[in-house]
């Protein structure tokens, strides 16, 4: 666990050695609970609102709901674990830095790029969706395509800029706007629930296992997976907020568990309402699944107009968020000199300009050149998938290796919990071959450059002052002196 190189102990000559990190410093205290809670719950709120009813037609009711509560499943165990590894290690690194303490400077490379890939291609998937809702509500009779993309990414962008506590006040509120449609919409949806209407998809006889509640078979189960994952896809990014949030070490825990707990019930009410009150074949192929499960007619109703708004909000919601997740994370593997050092530098708002822009223009030139939001997201589930079972398995090298390291908070479960997740992320990760194989080997040949830039170059050049580098060499001295 040494940080390989002869440079690494001093920043680039250019800058003075005092310096380095000023220049690279976030606004401290920004944040308390309840905000990092809102910014859990923001990252994956679009998923209630889309995405998720695709999963219907490769798996069918029975089919997603049981891949939803695996992934769920999945999910609370990584959460117990991230709430874990955050208390004990609570900066921007988030999941790059449990890495590189358990698993070495290559462990943390590979896991900061598997959560940048799904932080840079989620934002661009999403404003697609954005522009999607922007011309189907008629909103000044724009429609969807680069101008309505390039206008997310300036306003939003721009707000981040101005300040992490303005950017997370702004997210709380959209958020709020979000979830309060959602339980809106449930009450409505189950005013009208049949449970005759759950499994009316037809069944395909010839697949093995199929019935009424499972018309693909059982593997549509694992078909199912990534879109049983969307409804909590994102949630993992709350550490990412560690340097700017106060007391990070009681703070990030407590946010993380209340957002996932939120999540879940969130979920809950979304996907039975919707598939009760409309029915699955109905909704499985819908771009706006909440909106047609209340208009039976397709006539437009003073409620389906309210969530059609709200399902904006939700994706602006998770749009703003996976920004800030993205930029934190950038910022960290920059600062480290994992990535490019200049990347990491902040303005005098402590904001990490480049981090913000780099990753947006990158985003916003995929999105204008595509337009195909479902691939770029199946390939940042991809990336999420990859990251989780990295990060599982941190958690359990860490508590076999390193037993009496000081842990604030502590697993429920301990490596147990860790291993359900590993489990399950590794299953998650072969079900995207599943749904798009375009999609994951895009998101493979991406990683596998990433992986060339660190093997030649990066990995020579890492920086031991940063926060992530300077916990993993105080390991490594520490371990040292015991074999002493």
């Amino acid at each position: 666990m040494t940080i390989e190189s002869t440079e690494s102990a001093k920043p680039p000559a250019a800058e003075p050695a005092d310096d380095y990190l000023e220049r690279r410093t976030l606004r401290r205290g920004s944040a308390g609970w309840l905000l990092l809670t809102g910014l859990g719950v923001a990252y994956v709120v679009s998923g209630d609102y889309s995405g998720w009813n695709f999963g219907l037609a490769e798996g069918g009711f029975g089919g997603l709901a049981i891949a939803m509560a695996l992934m769920g499943l999945m999910y609370v165990c990584m959460v117990f674990s991230l709430a874990e590894l955050s208390s004990v290690l609570p900066t921007a690194g988030g999941g790059y830095g449990f890495a590189r303490r358990a698993l070495g400077p290559w462990g943390g490379f590979l896991t900061g790029t598997a959560i940048l890939i799904e932080y840079v291609l989620a934002p661009a998937a999403i404003s697609i969706f954005i522009g999607d809702y922007v011309e189907s509500l008629g909103l000044f009779g724009l429609t969807s395509g680069w101008p309505v993309y390039l206008a997310c990414f300036v306003v939003f962008i721009g707000i981040h800029l101005w300040g992490v506590g303005e950017a997370l006040r702004f997210s709380f509120v959209v958020t709020g706007v979000a979830v309060a449609a959602l339980l809106v919409f449930a009450v409505g949806a189950f005013l009208d629930f049949d449970a005759s209407k759950l499994d009316d998809i037809a069944v395909h006889k010839d697949a093995f296992g199929a019935s009424s509640w499972l018309p693909m078979g059982v593997m549509g189960i694992w078909a199912a997976f990534p879109f049983g994952m969307w409804f909590f896809l994102g949630v993992e990014g709350v550490p990412l907020a560690a340097e700017e949030t106060r007391d990070p070490a009681r703070t990030l825990p407590k946010a993380i568990r209340w957002s996932m707990g939120i999540l879940v019930v969130l979920a809950l009410l979304t996907f039975f309402a919707s598939a009760g009150a409309r029915g699955s074949a109905a909704i499985q192929e819908a771009g706006n699944p909440l909106v047609e499960a209340l208009q039976p007619d397709g006539k437009a109703t003073a409620l389906s107009r309210i969530v059609n708004y709200a399902g904006l909000a939700g994706l602006v919601a998770s749009f703003f968020s996976l920004i800030y997740a993205g930029s934190r994370q950038l910022f960290a593997l920059s600062r480290a000199g994992y990535l490019p050092r200049f990347l990491s530098l902040t303005s005098r708002r402590k904001a990490p300009y480049l981090g913000l822009l780099v990753p947006g223009a990158i985003a916003f030139s995929l999105a204008a050149a595509t337009g195909d939001g479902a691939r770029m997201l199946n390939a940042a589930v991809f990336g999420a998938t990859v990251s989780y079972a990295l990060m599982s398995l941190s958690h359990i090298v860490l508590r076999r290796r390193e037993p009496d390291l000081e842990r604030p908070y502590r697993t429920p479960g301990g490596a147990l919990t860790s291993s359900v997740a590993l489990v399950l992320a590794c299953a998650a990760l072969v079900a995207t071959f599943l749904v798009d194989v375009v999609a994951a080997l895009i998101a493979l040949g991406v990683y596998a450059v990433a992986v060339g830039y660190f093997g030649l170059y990066s990995r020579k050049h890492l920086v031991a002052r940063a926060p992530e580098e300077e916990f993993a060499a105080l390991a490594a001295a520490e371990a040292e002196l015991e074999r002493e």
